[in-house]
């Protein structure tokens, strides 16, 4: 038998396997925005932290925390990573773990979602208005839903079959000759977090490769994303609608999508349909002498610091919380991104923080903290009747 071989060219080979976006928009063109504010001396909010209330065995000892959420019934879940017993490299084994805990108590109630196909390596946890809780899987480019009960009742995009050659970063940053394969609807590449608008549509951060924000119906049907990877500028202040890294996501009640947009070292605000609206900077001054949790001290470091995680209040006022992995500080702010006061500073002492990976904020007073590399939830009840003083310059 005669064996006829197709020789392809590598951009032909790339057009090849690689489907071209169907339906991917970018953001309207939107005015130039303005230079990021000078730096601003910001006050310290007192706050007491407890670093115990979670009642668990000793053998339930936690690993890297990646996410927190607090659902209606007082109802606490951790995003952990545990330890796994599994052989194999360690790049190949799962390490995601939903820990339920009753926060009237502080007892362990349950574990959700063991042994689910779609959970790999979570990123983020977040409850809708309905106690549903989802869970954003950046390692296997999912977002999951769970009912109260515990059961799987959606699944968006599709973990990579074992084959298939997880080296994402390759694509992020285009080595070889290959460049970033486009976009594909309904497909993720490490995806971060989810939020949803009043009327329960879905806002997915997708994440670490594409660089995009994916938006769903409440059912699950595809609708559109907006964004692409790219540079903010030297100070975060040009090129809305460019992502490096968008890290979590927030949609408050008048429906404005907040994206942290980690890496350009800004949140970027849109309306429901893409359209950009304004940058909120964390612009508090710092001691910059500091030494970080985990490098070098920066030879330059910037004004603006790298905002990771975002939460929204539902009181009468809604304030904005987030934080930074240095200085290592929790910043409340309010909606249109005044700095309000901050928490905290980078260390593994109580009251400090070891890269926040995410908040929540049950009410105006109270935070839950996933202290990733502390290993441990940290709960913060603020006092801003107390007298403070000024962050460090």
């Amino acid at each position: 038998m005669t064996r006829v071989w197709l020789v392809l060219p590598a951009a032909a080979f790339a057009a090849f396997f690689f489907v071209q976006p169907s339906s991917a928009q970018q953001p309207p063109a939107a005015p130039s925005p303005q230079p990021a504010p000078a730096p601003v001396t910001v006050p310290e909010i007192p706050f007491d932290a407890s670093t115990d209330f979670l009642k668990y065995s000793p053998d339930m000892n936690l690993g890297e925390v990646l996410g927190v959420a607090v659902n209606s019934k007082n109802r606490l879940v951790v995003l952990n990573h545990p330890g796994s017993p599994t052989a194999g490299p360690l790049y190949g084994n799962a390490s995601t773990q939903l820990l339920e805990f009753d926060l009237a108590t502080g007892r362990f109630v349950r574990e959700i979602g063991k042994h689910v196909y779609g959970l790999g390596y979570g990123h983020a946890i977040r409850f809708d208005r309905h106690d549903n809780l989802w869970v954003v899987d950046k390692g296997t480019n999912a977002a999951v839903r769970f009912n109260p009960a515990g059961y799987v009742t959606m699944n968006l995009g599709r973990r990579p079959e074992g084959p298939d050659d997880p080296e994402e970063s390759w694509f992020r940053t285009g080595r070889g000759s290959a460049p970033p394969p486009p976009t594909q609807d309904g497909y993720f590449r490490g995806p971060t977090d989810i939020a949803f608008d009043s009327s329960d549509n879905l806002y997915i951060a997708d994440g670490y490769t594409n660089g995009r924000v994916a938006k769903y119906t409440k059912g699950g049907a595809w609708v559109t994303s907006w964004g692409s990877r790219g540079s903010g500028g030297p100070h975060g202040d040009q090129n809305p609608g460019q992502f490096n890294t968008p890290h979590n996501i927030a949609v408050d009640r008048q429906d404005n999508v907040y994206v942290a947009d980690r890496n350009n070292r800004r949140i970027q605000v849109f309306d429901v349909d893409g359209n950009f609206k304004r940058f909120i900077f964390l612009n508090a001054v710092y001691d910059k002498a500091h030494h970080p949790v985990l490098g070098n001290v920066p030879a330059n470091p910037p004004d603006e610091t790298q905002p990771w995680t975002l939460c929204i209040t539902n009181g009468p006022t809604q304030y904005l919380y987030t934080s930074d992995s240095e200085p290592g500080r929790i910043y409340k702010m309010t909606l249109d991104g005044k700095l309000i006061g901050t928490m905290g500073i980078s260390g593994r002492d109580e009251k400090q923080f070891n890269w926040i990976h995410a908040l929540a904020c049950p009410t105006d007073d109270t935070l839950y903290v996933a202290d990733m590399n502390n290993w441990r939830v940290q709960k913060l009840t603020l006092h801003e009747g107390r007298a403070s003083r000024p962050s460090a310059r």
